[in-house]
């Protein structure tokens, strides 16, 4: 695995490392629960990032969009700790109308401690839902997993 900040993209599988701090912890320093959504929000937005696909140019362009999760199911299935270094992996699933479906699988060395499919729309700037444009479609299209 390389050191590249935003991760790496094989075979349109998305890989991104985190490590694990104090402050990712609750009380028992197990993983707060929480926090295995902002590891894979951070895998998406780097995943969208490395296409070409920013969310600060989209909600700074003279039509800002935005992105929203509109459905997810998770799951957990292991505990992380301190200093432990996790892996988010992403795979987009689909890209259809308003919506854009991924999975997202975290591991620790390579057992599987959570799992989530998210649902995703697109708003413009009165939160209103919108196709996605062309351009950014077409981008995502390309890393499609089947």
């Amino acid at each position: 695995m390389t050191s590249d900040i935003s991760g790496i993209i094989k075979q349109k599988t998305h890989f991104f490392q985190i490590r694990v701090f104090y402050e990712d912890t609750d009380f028992t320093g197990i993983v707060y629960h929480a926090n295995y959504l902002k590891f894979a929000e951070r895998g998406r937005t780097n995943f969208l990032r490395l296409l070409g696909v920013n969310h600060s140019e989209l909600i700074n362009s003279n039509e800002p969009k935005y992105f929203v999760v509109y459905k997810m199911n998770s799951k957990f299935m292991g505990a992380s700790t301190i200093d432990d270094i996790l892996e988010v992996r992403s795979n987009f699933i689909s890209i259809e109308g308003v919506r854009l479906k991924i999975k997202q699988d975290i591991y620790k060395e390579e057992k599987k401690v959570f799992s989530a499919n998210i649902e995703f729309a697109l708003l413009d700037k009165n939160a209103k839902p919108i196709k996605f444009p062309n351009d950014m479609k077409l981008k995502i299209k390309n890393y499609l997993s089947k």
